[in-house]
Formats: C-alpha cells, structure tokens, sequence
C-alpha cells in the first residue's frame, strides 16, 4: 500500500469528501479572483494609484498651484539621479552603512521615477527603473542571507527581513508605474530574477515573520499582497490578507484585529503605530483600488481612518510621544503619517487633515495628494482638534488605556498618562507612567529607546545594549519602583499578560482627570494612580495633581522618580551633594547607570515641614516647581538626586538629570503638585515669579473619597474633591468630605472647590 492511500485509509470518508470540496471551492475562488484581477491588471498602474489618477494628475501639473510645485521639485531631484550611474552593491552593512542606504535610496528613486514617467510619459525614466530593477534581477538570486543579519529575522538585501519587506512595497509600486513600458521578455526577467524571488523570500520561506501579529508581519503582508496584484497572483494577495496557509490565524486583516484598539490605538505606541501606518494604509489602497467590494476601509467600523487620526493625535509640537521604544524625532511630518493623512483625506475629504497637510508642507504625487494640494490651494482645511482623550488599548479595548490631557492650545500644557498593555518586545516596563509638556518642549520626560537609528558608528544603527539595561527598565520612567526591581522582572512574556485597569476618565471645564491601577507588577504590592490636569482661571495658573497609593502586606523600598528636562534651581530642603567622588545608585535594573549626586534625608516628625519641593528651569524660559506632601509618621523618607552615565563605557547614554522620592513603609500615599510659573528672559535679563506659589499641601481620605487641599502662598486655598466609588462611574452622586470638622460637597466623580472661604487647613 502506498503511503497516499494509507493516508487516506486514515481519512473517514465524510472528512475527504469536505477535503476534497473545500479544495475545489478554494480553486473556484481563485479563479474567479484571477479573472477579476486579469481584468483589473491589464491596466497599469492598478496598486496606490490608477489611469484616472494619472490623467487629473497630468491636467494639474500644467496649472498652477501646490501639486505642480510638487511635481516640479520632484522632477528636479529625479534628474539629478537620473545624471548618476545606477549602483546596486553586494549588501555588506547593517543600517546606517553604505550599502544599507544606497539600497534604501534606491528603491526610493526606482519610486519617484517612475511616478514622474506617469506623469511625464517620457522613456528616459522608464528605462531608469528598468534597467536598476535588471541590475537587482542579476544581484538577487545569487544573494545569501546577509553578512550582519539579525537573528531574529534575517534579510539578503538588508541585515533585517523587515527592510527586505520596505523595499519591495516600494519596488513593487516602481515596477507597476513602467510595467506597459516593458516588453514581455523584460517584465520575465525582473520578476523571476528580483520581484518574484523577494516576495517568496518574504512569505514561504519567512513564514515565522510573514504570519505574525506585528509590525514585521504588516510590511511583510503588504509587499506579498501589493505585488499579488500586479503580477496576477491572487493565492498571495490571499495568502497576505488571511496567512501562508489561509487559515486567519495570521495576515493582514488579523493584524487590523489584534494591534488595534477600537479607539485606533496601536499596541507598541505611537511611534510604532506611525511606522506600521505605511504598509497598512498603502496595501488597503490597494485593496480598495482592485477589490473595493471588500470595503476594507470600513472594515472594523473604519479601523484604519481612526488609527490615522488617533496617530496624529497622539503627538505634541508635531512630535509623537515618545512611548516604549520610541525615537524621539519623529513626528507628524514623516512620510508614514504624510501618506496615511493622503489617503484618509482622499476618501473622506475631512477639512480636518488639510491642517495636518498643511503643517507636513509635503504634497505626494498621487491622486490623494492631489486632492489635498487643491483642498489647500483652496484653502479649505480647518483646525485639527488636538483634545484631552482616552485611548483605549487591546483589541477589544479592555488592556488600559493611553489618556492625554490637554489644556488650551496644542502647545499648552499636555499630561500623558501611560496606563496601558506592555507593547509586545517593544514594550517598556512603565506601568503608570507620565510625561508633562508646557510652551512646545518636555518637561517631564520619557527616556523613549536607546538606539541611533542609522549611526552604524554607534552599534550599527541598532538597539544600544543599555536599551535593555536602562531604557526598558522601571527607574527609567515617571513610576513606581518597589525594592530595586523592574516591573514583571522585567520579563516580556510576562509582562504581555497583565495590564493596568482603568477606573476613571473625566473631563470637565477647567478639570481633567483620570484613575488606574495594577497588581500584578510586583508580588506583594498593588499601586492606584489618579492624575488631574487643573486650570484655574482666577489665578491663571495651571497645575498637576498626582495621587500614587501604594499597598502591601509587608515593608517595602519605594522609589519614585521624575525625570525632569531642565536646570536644578533650587529645593526648600537641604542637600549632602558628592563633592569629589560619585557612586552609582545601584547595581542592577537601571540603577547601576545612575550616578548619585546628592542625598536630602526629609522630615520624619516636623508636622510644620510637610512638603518637599525641587524647582528648575527649562529651555522655554520657565520655571517648574514639583512639591511632594511628606509623612510625617516616622516613615524614612529621602529625595536622592542622580544624573544618567555611570556604567557607559561607550557613552552610549545622554546625561539626564533626574531625582528620586524613597520611602520604606508597607503602605502609602505620595501626593504631589507640579507648578509652572514664572519666567527668565536672559535677552532681556529679568526674571519673573522664580519661586513657587504653593504653600501647603494636605491630603484626607475617607473610605472611597479623597481630596488634595493646596493653599497658595497668598493664603488662597483649593480643594480637589475625588468620588473613587464604583456608583460614581453610572450616577452623578453628591458627597460630602468633612476636613477638620469642615463639610465640603461636591457632585459627581471629581470637583475643583475654591476658592475656599474658610481658615481650616492643618
């Protein structure tokens, strides 16, 4: 008996017979998806644009306006590469080395060439691409896996698959806008020497990378199922939207499932978010130029469009928030995010975006950008609305969320508070972090990766080996450290299966607010985090409440650091600085490349010394004042003092100042305030309001009700009242907080009281 028929002995029969059927309904549908896409690919280019979209572009390039300045500039740039000898080098470098970026300006150049030969409809630039793609069509197959691969996932053009991935969706589009400008042998040659050899390399041979839910397997989907449509392959764009084997445990349409929240958030954070925008928005253009009845824009209640404004909104003075493993440069001016703004626009028209456009000054040479071009010549965008908001994360939503508190202008004051999932390998551990921006910079900050991204000279372009030693770890961020150790131990998988719970988000007039809290990043201790963003109009100030109850069943070290962006000006307490020899704070999870400069050991029993305050001065010119309420039970308490570079040999890491509040109890509650105030103009050489204006702080807590009492140096005194109660989330009840014999009412979950009429503060 051959092994076929025992196979099949082993098959009941019902189970062949379905086999057998699924098998001829899954040939029916491709053929009928081959004969759909035969029709569609007989007209070129059939990916990001089509012939309609050529011809209004070659209408538009003969009038004035934004679009043909584009062109213009474009055809200038294009020239001069056309005026230099193609080279396509044996791959040698990792990123940021020559060969890595002539590869990168390559496909780049293959792209806008061709686009100018639509538009044009002069040879010369089909020729160009054709005959660079011939060179790669006879570099190619002889490639092997690349000499400084990463392990993880491997390329032959470029160190990484993920690379390989960009360069085909790029190509694939060069390939498409010159395809009726070859001949048949020439099209053969291209595709089984370059385009055909790549996507397998991408898919059937990557399969671990091509099927997985993250930003690798987007770019991977879309370069396979982007170069299914032009070559007539439906089984690729299949296999791209559904995995290698057809079975949706993998492929494009789960990634819109699982990376996205139904707020548009994406798991890894905004800079990735911004990064998997491309490949996301350019192959649902695809999608939706050959196969519009699968609605993929619609797909999710409009998963994409939301994830494009969610993206731009999660940004600050243009640039992104710099979250888990984030550079900080990168804003809503990158090509990601001026493609995605495009296509978004180009369905929905939504004024909106032609402010984003506008602030991006880069118009593309598609039919989107042309729509965009002449939306601006006519002036027709409206403000973005950059407003406070919760960001859900999880693909159901139910993994914590991001919340951005803003006030006034996009340039005011913005809190971020970071309570949500891990992020997947990109993650941080940062549970309940935040960050704080005033006047365009960042005041308090986030450390974001350590990496020079494309400084081969700085470990190839690559992660810095103190992304894991430093960035990655708890003492790197705005958040709770207990007994030296990183959240989850600093375990990925772990930490991938727990995320904060959100309690509260509430947004009144002049008050924003917002509660969270976790118990699984330690063993034996749980931590609730309540921000409030407060604008008072009465004194034109603007101040930030911070509430961090930490509980456990045994004494603990709590450390909680702010990393602040800034010159130390002055504290209200005294300081032992090291004057001629430093040690490092620890000797692990971060704390060995902080060097320890000053030590204050702050009042344990002085109830008149309750509050321990640190000033400094940012860029902007103004001053931040950071006051911290202080027990006065006994408690040992220290503000330690550190600056980021011990243990750098390679100085790797940028000298960040930060300090430190320790406590050793079981429980307990830090409470503090950050004040912007003041100004110092050295042009004009006068300061202004230098010192704090906060006086006193108090805090009281009765069963689910708390408040936070500040008096302000003019005697002047507020009062934020918290309802914590689970019946606050669906009624609007009234409570009652009695302070020293004093009842204070207020409705609702949160109320800012004040100002108060009434002595009674201590």
């Amino acid at each position: 008996m051959n092994k076929l028929a025992f196979k099949q002995q082993l098959i009941p029969k019902n189970s062949r017979r379905m086999h057998y059927f699924g098998a001829v309904l899954l040939a029916m549908i491709l053929t009928l998806l081959s004969i759909h896409l035969t029709a569609n690919a007989a007209t070129h280019p059939n990916l990001v644009i089509n012939q309609q979209d050529v011809a209004a572009m070659q209408q538009a390039i003969t009038e004035p306006g934004a679009f043909r300045h584009a062109f213009e500039v474009k055809l200038k740039q294009v020239d001069i590469g056309l005026s230099q000898p193609i080279e396509v080098p044996l791959p040698q470098d990792s990123g940021g080395g020559y060969t890595h970026e002539k590869h990168k300006s390559n496909y780049q150049q293959m792209y806008d060439t061709g686009i100018i030969y639509q538009l044009t409809g002069e040879k010369k630039y089909a020729e160009y691409v054709k005959n660079m793609l011939l060179q790669y069509a006879a570099l190619y197959p002889e490639l092997p896996v690349h000499p400084k691969r990463k392990n993880s996932n491997a390329g032959k053009l470029f160190w990484q698959g993920l690379n390989e991935a960009v360069w085909l969706v790029h190509t694939i589009q060069a390939y498409d806008f010159i395809y009726s400008a070859l001949t048949p042998a020439e099209r053969n040659t291209i595709e089984t020497g370059a385009i055909i050899p790549v996507a397998l390399f991408l898919s059937e041979q990557s399969p671990h990378t091509f099927n997985k839910v993250h930003n690798h397997g987007t770019w991977a989907t879309a370069a396979v199922g982007m170069t299914g449509y032009v070559l007539n392959k439906p089984l690729w764009v299949e296999r791209a939207l559904y995995d290698l084997d057809l079975a949706k445990n993998g492929g494009f349409m789960r990634q819109l499932d699982e990376l996205f929240s139904p707020d548009g958030y994406y798991n890894e954070g905004p800079y990735y978010q911004r990064y998997a925008l491309m490949p996301f928005v350019t192959f649902a253009k695809a999608i939706e130029q050959n196969e519009p009845q699968r609605k993929i824009f619609e797909y999710r209640d409009g998963i994409l469009l939301n994830a494009i404004n969610t993206t731009v909104s999660l940004s600050y003075n243009k640039l992104l928030f710099p979250l888990n493993d984030a550079i900080k440069s990168k804003g809503i001016d990158t090509v990601e995010l001026v493609n995605g703004a495009a296509i978004a626009y180009g369905l929905n028209g939504d004024p909106r975006l032609l402010d984003i456009a506008k602030q991006q000054n880069t118009i593309l040479l598609t039919g989107d950008g042309l729509k965009v071009a002449q939306g601006l010549d006519k002036q027709q965008q409206q403000p973005f609305a950059f407003n406070s908001g919760l960001y859900r994360d999880g693909k159901r939503g139910d993994e914590g969320a991001l919340v951005v508190m803003r006030n006034g202008k996009p340039t005011d004051q913005t809190l971020v508070y970071k309570a949500t999932a891990q992020g997947l390998g990109h993650g941080h551990f940062d549970k309940l972090t935040w960050q704080f921006y005033d006047q365009g910079n960042e005041i308090v900050s986030d450390y974001g990766a350590a990496r020079f991204l494309n400084i081969e000279a700085k470990s190839g372009g690559g992660y810095l080996p103190e992304n894991t030693s430093w960035a990655k770890q708890t003492i790197a961020h705005n958040t709770l450290v207990v007994d030296e150790t990183s959240h989850f131990n600093g375990k990925v998988k772990q930490a991938n299966e727990h995320h904060p719970t959100i309690h509260f988000y509430e947004q009144q007039q002049n008050l924003t607010l917002a509660s969270a809290s976790i118990d699984s990043a330690y063993d034996d201790v749980a931590f609730k985090r309540t921000f409030a963003l407060i604008n008072i109009p009465q004194r034109e100030a603007v101040i930030t409440v911070d509430i961090l109850k930490v509980t456990a069943s045994q004494p603990h070290q709590y450390d909680l650091p702010v990393h602040y962006q800034g010159q130390l000006i002055d504290t209200n307490f005294d300081r032992e600085a090291s004057l001629t020899q430093l040690s490092t704070l620890g000797s692990a999870n971060g704390y060995q490349h902080l060097w320890l400069l000053a030590t204050a050991n702050l009042a344990q029993d002085n109830p008149n010394d309750t509050l321990a305050r640190v000033t400094w001065l940012n860029d902007n010119g103004r001053f931040y004042s950071h006051s911290t309420l202080v027990s006065t039970n006994g408690k040992h308490q220290q503000m330690l003092f550190t600056q980021l570079g011990a243990n750098d040999p390679n100085m790797n890491l940028r000298q960040q100042p930060a300090f430190i509040y320790r406590v050793e109890a079981s429980n307990h509650t830090f409470v503090s305030v950050l004040e912007p105030h003041g100004e110092y103009n050295p042009a004009k050489e006068f300061t202004l309001g230098a010192t704090s204006n906060i006086a006193a702080l108090t805090h009281h807590q009765q069963a689910e009700l708390s408040a936070v009492h500040i008096r302000f140096t003019d005697g002047e005194q507020y009062l934020l009242a918290i309802n914590h109660s689970e019946q606050a989330l669906t009624e609007q009840p009234r409570s009652v907080i009695n302070i020293n014999g004093v009842q204070y009412p207020f409705n609702g979950r949160a109320q800012l009281l004040g100002p108060l009429n009434t002595d009674s503060f201590d």
